[in-house]
Parts: structure tokens; C-alpha cells; sequence
């Protein structure tokens, strides 16, 4: 949805500032702090507490007593510099080149990185205690609420260290060896924003400073292309609009690339650099190591996905010979093949689909969602400087916010709102039903929720209609997620995976270097009759998930268990269990919570499953449009 600036030609759509976006389509901030001087009245509170920290130095192995003291005062600094910073990410969020946001995000930065200081003899200090004596002082009745942070699942203190179990079999393989003495956790410590430096420069360059001109869309009226907008055009039916926009687009990043080259290799570095001073093996091991994820559930995506690349290729096929085109090329993959079918919803005929869809769990679940997405928890439309994509965000106590860049054009974007909301009912349920110490859920579980109403979604459209155009239609957008969640994904992770590798054995991760390992995984990808634009290469240049590594697998795997899981509830009508998993939050090792739930993400099976999907729905669709892919097309 876009806003016409006043005093400007009405025939060119620019990007709004944000004043000029009615209040009642903005999140809602005060339920946070009412202003920015509640803010600074916390942040200056926590500048003056967390120092005392101090006082529980040598003294955590003296008695269950004294290590609740400690636990409960950490926590009592984790919570408000956790709502300090969801707070001054949000406002950043909602324009990054505001100097107030960015200056109060750089203060609270320098506070986190002096608290990560402080704290950081926690986890040594624990680490150091013998194990018979830590489990005899961690058994104790009084620290029964921190027994599941303790013992089973990894805690992320703010000394930055990873506080673990002591038990005779993990002591050495989850903990020991990778928590440092105290000095070099405060080295660590103290390095952290520096090693992070990256992140902020390729979000200012790429919100921020690039600037990709105004384009002409299938009406001939001009609009401000940028990146919360590109995928509005690449939905286009015109081939010409979808083609200029790429190659606009594109070249913008193609007179920045060696800069986001350079960038994207100092991120590595620095995952490399890290996972080595903790002794693991790997930036992936250390990257999993977090949740307690084994390297078989990396390696079981990549290689089973690998496997089942000839659905993906005959897809594109497909889509080819359906939009009548003599070559494919990337711009053509996003627009719907049954053009016909209007995808025209505003944003609150989006709300009406999504509640309508989440039925199967319940009334408690539609009421607590449409009460938060038709308040205020949604930033909904773009704005000038603001964050593109979209995700979901909150703190312990507060709403799970959403940001949106919603375009009434871009049928996918109400998926997208179903995606973050299952990640903001997720949040709310687990903290309802968690203590502070235990609601964290980490991504690989996230990613479950969010895909999981992607799958009611999907499932309620199809059930509702009996016009063949709108079934196919849906169909192409399931297809479309499928590729774009496991498929795209996983290439993405099969990518961090190789340029990690290749800085760990002590090669130059250059531009060059980036771009040819990206093109030989497009050729892989997208099959020998796809046409590759050389521009597509610098796509891996653009991703803002690089920056935060081995973080898009679970993207796939998040689809993968969340298609098994919505298949239980739709075929048993009991969601019961789903709905425990949403509210166990941090409390038990992810893969266990999975299993709970009745999916195994150690087995190949779940991924395998869900490309079977795929491959059944490709050819539904292609039966739907009377097109017989396994028959060469006649040649004109």
C-alpha cells in the first residue's frame, strides 16, 4: 500500500513518510514505555544496578541460597535491558536513518556490551565447581524454578557464555571445553560489538542508502522502486515491468557489490573467529551447539533436498510453458500463473482469513489473535527509512509486535501475516505458561509456529472453493512457499555452509570468490533450462540473514515439521498437543519438544514428506492447466 506524498506529481507513487501514516496502522510503543523519557528513566536505572553484580563474584558454589541470589539478580538485569532493546530495535525498525533512534540503539549497545563485562564470570565461576557438588547444590527444592535453565537447556547468560548441565556424560561435550576462563570471556565480552560492526553497516547501506530510482509500472504510473516494494513488481504480469525491475534493482547493489562483499566476508570472519576461541570445531557446530542440534538434522536437509531437486526443475517448467514464455528467467518465478484470479485484499480482509483459518485451534487462540492484530500489535504499511521484510518482536510482558510491509497486490503478503502471527501466538502462549528464565524458545521451534498457519491457511482457502482458477491459483502459491521456504532456503544454507567452510580452511572470501560459489549453486537450483541473469550472482550480497549465520535451515526444517504437525490436527481435529508445544517455550531441548509433538526432525522423514508435497502439487497444477509436463512441447 502506497501513500502519495503531497505537493508532487500525482502520477508517481513515492514512499510516505511515516507521520503521514494514520496512527491506527502503527504499532503501538506506549505498551512498552509510555515515552521516550520512560525509556531513558530505565536505561539510566540499569546503569547504576548492573554493576552490583559484583557482590556474587567467588560466591555462586557457597550454597543454593547464594546461587539463587545470583540467578534471580541476573535475571533482574536480563529483563529490563531485554525491553530496553526491544524498544530501541522497534523505533530503529521504524526508520533506520532517524539519528534519535539510531544514537539511543548505539547507547544501549555500549550498555549491553559494558553488562556482557560485568556478568562475565558467571559462567566459569559455574563451570569451575566440581560436578558432584554443582548437581547436589542445583538439585536444591529452593532452585526448582531454574532447574530446566540449569540443567537442560543452554541459558544465554548476558556474560555471553553458555550455562549447562554438569552432568558425568555432557560436562566435557556441552559445556567444559567451551567456556573460557574468566578473562577471556571478559575479552570476549568486551569484543562483541565490535565483531558485530558488520550487521549495522549493511543495514544502513542497504535500508538506507541505496537508492533505486523511480520505475514505471503496467499502467504507466512511475513509483519510487525499493526494497520493501521490489516484490510488488515481480508479481507484475507484464513481463517488461518485472524484467526493468530486476535489472534496476540489481544495479544498484552491482555499483555497491564490493562493498557488500567485503562486508559479508568480515561476518564470516567473525563467525569463524568465535566458534574457534570456544574450542568447537566449526562455525556450524558452534552455530547448532546453541540448541543442542545435531549435525545430521544440517546435513539430512541438504543432502535430502539435493536428492529431490528434478520436482523443483520441472516446476519451472511448468511455470514456463504456463506464462507462455520462450525462456524462464528468476524474474518470471514469483508472478501467479493463473492470472485471473484477483489477489487484491486489504489488510483487514487479510485479519478475516487468517482468524478464519486458525479455527482447528481453538476458540482462546482466534480471540487472543484478531484482539492483537486488529489493536495495535502491527506496523502494517511502509514508510520511508523503514525496515523491509517483516517479523515479529517482543519481551517478557509485552506485546509480541509485528512489523509489516503490506501490499494489497502481493497475494503472498497475506501469508506473510499469517507467518508472523503464528510467531507472535507462539511468544504470547509461552509466556503466559513460562517463567522468565524458561519462555525463550529458540528459532529452530519458532519457525515451526509461523509455517504451521501458513498451513491452515493454505488448507481453509482450498476447502472453500469449488472454482478450478482459484484452486490452481492457490495451489501455485503453496508450490511457491514450498520452494520458497525449503527449496530457496535450504540453497541458502548450503551456501553459508560452503563460505564458511571455505574461510575455515584459510581461503579469501572475496567477491569473486562469493559469486562463483553462489552461480554454481544456482545451476544447481534452478536446473539446465533455466535462464540465469548475471545479475542473480550478486543476490547473496542481499541477504540479511547471512548476517546471521546458519540461521535459514530452519526455515526448511520449520516447514517441514509444521506441515507434519497441521496434517495431525487437521486429520485428528485435536490440537492439543500443538497447542503444548506452543506454550513449552524454552522449557526442554528443541528437538525433544518437537518429538513431543509427534515429529522427529533427526529422520530425513519429515523433509522428504514435505517435498513429496511438492512434487504432488506441482502435479495437480499442471493438471489443472491441461499441461502434460512429461511431453515435450510442440516447436512453433
Amino acid at each position: 500500500m502506497l501513500f502519495h506524498s503531497a505537493n508532487t506529481d500525482p502520477t508517481i507513487q513515492r514512499v510516505t513518510a511515516r507521520e503521514n501514516i494514520p496512527e491506527s496502522d502503527r504499532w503501538d510503543l506506549a505498551l512498552l514505555y509510555s515515552d521516550d523519557t520512560a525509556w531513558e528513566k530505565e536505561f539510566t536505572a540499569l546503569q547504576k544496578h548492573y554493576p552490583q553484580i559484583g557482590q556474587f563474584r567467588g560466591q555462586l558454589g557457597k550454597s543454593p541460597q547464594r546461587l539463587l541470589e545470583a540467578l534471580e539478580f541476573e535475571k533482574s538485569i536480563d529483563q529490563p535491558l531485554e525491553r530496553l532493546g526491544t524498544y530501541a530495535s522497534l523505533r530503529v525498525s521504524e526508520n533506520a536513518a532517524d539519528p534519535v533512534f539510531l544514537e539511543r540503539e548505539a547507547r544501549l549497545q555500549n550498555l549491553h556490551t559494558n553488562i556482557v563485562e560485568q556478568c562475565s564470570f558467571l559462567s566459569p565461576e559455574l563451570m569451575a565447581i566440581p560436578d558432584q557438588e554443582f548437581m547436589a547444590l542445583t538439585t536444591a527444592p529452593m532452585l526448582a524454578p531454574w532447574q530446566i535453565a540449569i540443567l537442560l537447556f543452554p541459558l544465554a547468560l548476558i556474560g555471553g557464555a553458555v550455562l549447562l548441565g554438569h552432568t558425568a556424560s555432557a560436562a566435557t561435550s556441552r559445556g567444559i571445553d567451551v567456556t573460557l576462563k574468566e578473562s577471556e570471556e571478559r575479552l570476549l565480552a568486551m569484543s562483541s560489538q565490535a565483531l558485530s560492526g558488520h550487521e549495522e553497516t549493511f543495514s544502513q547501506l542497504t535500508n538506507v542508502d541505496l537508492k533505486f530510482g523511480l520505475i514505471s509500472d503496467d499502467q504507466g504510473n512511475q513509483s519510487e522502486l525499493s526494497q520493501g516494494n521490489f516484490g510488488s513488481f515481480l508479481v507484475k504480469p507484464d513481463q517488461k515491468v518485472r524484467r526493468q525491475a530486476f535489472h534496476q534493482f540489481y544495479g544498484e547493489f552491482a555499483d555497491h557489490k564490493f562493498t557488500l562483499a567485503s562486508t559479508l566476508a568480515s561476518s564470516v570472519r567473525s563467525d569463524v573467529f568465535q566458534s574457534r576461541a570456544r574450542n568447537h570445531t566449526s562455525a556450524l557446530d558452534s552455530a547448532l551447539f546453541r540448541n543442542n542440534i545435531p549435525p545430521s538434522v544440517y546435513r539430512n536437509l541438504v543432502t535430502t533436498v539435493r536428492a529431490n531437486l528434478t520436482p523443483l526443475h520441472r516446476y519451472y517448467e511448468l511455470r514456463r510453458r504456463a506464462l507462455k514464455l520462450d525462456e524462464i528467467h528468476h524474474y518470471d518465478t514469483y508472478v501467479p500463473i493463473v492470472s485471473r484470479v484477483s489477489t487484491k485484499i486489504t489488510f483487514d480482509e487479510a485479519i478475516d482469513q487468517v482468524i478464519s483459518a486458525v479455527h482447528p485451534l481453538g476458540p482462546d487462540y482466534r480471540r487472543d489473535l484478531e484482539s492483537g492484530l486488529r489493536g495495535r500489535w502491527c506496523d502494517r504499511y511502509e514508510s520511508k527509512g523503514k525496515r523491509s521484510g517483516a517479523f515479529s518482536s517482543g519481551c517478557y510482558g509485552s506485546p509480541p509486535y509485528i512489523l509489516m510491509n503490506y501490499k494489497e497486490d502481493v497475494f503472498s503478503d497475506m501469508f506473510t501475516l499469517a507467518h508472523e502471527a503464528g510467531h507472535s501466538m507462539h511468544t504470547l502462549s509461552a509466556q503466559r505458561n513460562q517463567t522468565f528464565q524458561d519462555h525463550h524458545y529458540p528459532i529452530f521451534l519458532a519457525e515451526v509456529a509461523s509455517t504451521f498457519n501458513e498451513e491452515l491457511l493454505t488448507h481453509d482457502l482450498l476447502e472453500k472453493t469449488d472454482d478450478l482458477q482459484v484452486r490452481a491459483h492457490l495451489l501455485n502459491r503453496q508450490i511457491d512457499d514450498l520452494r520458497g521456504t525449503i527449496y530457496r532456503q535450504t540453497m541458502f544454507a548450503e551456501f553459508e555452509k560452503i563460505i564458511h567452510q571455505e574461510q575455515e580452511a584459510g581461503a579469501a572470501l572475496t567477491l569473486d570468490t562469493l559469486t562463483k560459489i553462489y552461480h554454481e549453486l544456482l545451476l544447481a537450483y534452478f536446473g539446465p533450462d533455466f535462464s540465469l541473469d548475471p545479475q542473480l550472482d550478486l543476490e547473496c550480497l542481499r541477504i540479511p540473514h547471512f548476517y546471521h549465520a546458519f540461521y535459514v535451515y530452519q526455515y526448511a526444517t520449520g516447514m517441514s515439521a509444521a506441515i507434519a504437525l497441521s496434517r495431525q490436527v487437521l486429520q485428528t481435529g485435536d490440537a492439543s498437543a500443538y497447542l503444548g508445544f506452543l506454550a513449552s517455550g524454552g522449557k526442554r531441548d528443541p528437538i525433544d519438544t518437537l518429538r513431543q509433538a509427534g515429529v522427529d526432525m533427526t529422520s530425513p522423514e519429515p523433509v522428504e514428506s514435505a517435498l513429496q508435497l511438492f512434487s504432488q502439487r506441482v502435479d495437480e497444477l499442471a493438471s489443472l492447466l491441461k499441461i502434460d509436463l512429461d511431453k515435450q512441447p510442440e516447436i512453433a
